[in-house]
């Protein structure tokens, strides 16, 4: 069995509003092994003070991190066998009837991921995969509707069984790792910052830009 970790960074709000970002992006971390990821998250938490742990709540985030820990994590998880992909939406560029209907344009973002992972043979398991997502809807139906979606589309177009896990960081420490991954990507677009982009550079298989 291999997994997907799947996070965002950015939003999906389409108003001048100076809190909206300008980019999307939705990332996936691919690891055979989770136990290495999760290994790696529990090694960097335990290395922050013990005043910041207790104020962290248990969850590393990486925009509240200080430089040294985004770093740290960032250093470790290269070193240990993962891929990256990310689509990046510039929202200026999105239809206006996907503007109005957000959750079908984030399933639809997760689906072109997810195909790519597949179609360029990124997990070499030729059993089920397993995609943990970020926790962003707290409607039951919105949240079946996606994971129903993403099962069929790769039974349909792969022939492959895939499990959608909805889940916080908190109760998976993969979803931790792969916030500072998508952090590092967005911060690329957005502010035009990539110094925590070039630490991850060289496992990021595949980046797209959609709308462009």
């Amino acid at each position: 069995m291999a997994f997907i970790f799947l996070d965002e960074s950015g939003d999906l709000g389409f108003t001048k509003r100076k809190q909206n970002s300008s980019y999307f992006i939705v990332t996936i971390l691919a690891v055979e092994d989770k136990r290495k990821v999760e290994k790696i998250v529990k090694k960097v938490h335990q290395s922050l003070r013990k005043h910041v742990k207790r104020l962290s709540g248990g969850i590393l985030h990486c925009y509240k991190e200080k430089p040294v820990t985004r770093r740290r994590l960032l250093e470790f998880i290269v070193d240990t066998d993962v891929s990256i992909m990310a689509i990046c939406l510039n929202k200026a560029k999105v239809y206006t009837n996907l503007q109005n209907e957000k959750h079908l344009l984030y399933n639809y973002v997760t689906n072109i991921l997810l195909d790519r992972v597949m179609t360029k043979k990124l997990l070499k398991t030729k059993t089920s995969i397993t995609l943990i997502a970020a926790k962003r809807e707290t409607n039951k139906f919105l949240n079946e509707n996606f994971t129903s979606y993403l099962k069929t589309q790769a039974k349909q177009n792969h022939n492959l069984p895939l499990e959608v896990i909805i889940r916080t960081p908190s109760e998976e420490k993969g979803l931790q790792a792969v916030d500072f991954v998508s952090w590092a990507i967005f911060k690329k677009y957005e502010s035009k910052e990539d110094a925590y982009y070039r630490i991850i550079r060289k496992c990021v298989v595949e980046e797209n830009m959609l709308f462009p």
